[in-house]
């Protein structure tokens, strides 16, 4: 069983930073995709960053900039460095990562999400 632990959220001014962090484990033999995704009320759903095994990474308009994906494949590990955060960055933050596992199967997989509020 393969499981997506986040943490890093919580509460900050605008103008200031978090970290998020996302670590897979379980019985994995590799993980291709890994993405940040957000959902704030009244909002879609929405894919912030995302970065390949190879490190190629991806951002939505929204956040370019201001935020950095990055990952640490030895450690099943994916970051979202947020900076310059806005109010309108509040959100539930989800990790997502598509997993291979030791069955060969590939999954996509979700994290329980992290609250990141950011106050005016």
């Amino acid at each position: 069983q393969v499981q997506l632990v986040e943490s890093g959220g919580g509460l900050v001014q605008a103008g200031g930073s978090l970290r998020l962090s996302c670590a897979a484990s379980g019985s994995i033999f590799g993980i291709n995709f890994m993405g940040w995704y957000r959902h704030a009320p009244g909002r879609q759903r929405e894919l912030v960053a995302s970065i390949t095994r190879a490190g190629s990474t991806n951002y939505a308009d929204s956040v370019k900039g201001r935020f950095t994906i990055s990952r640490d494949n030895a450690k099943n590990t994916v970051y979202l460095q947020m900076n310059s955060l806005k109010p309108e960055d509040t959100a539930v933050y989800y990790c997502n990562a598509d997993v291979q596992g030791d069955n060969y199967y590939w999954l996509n997989h979700w994290g329980q999400g992290t609250q990141v509020t950011v106050s005016s």
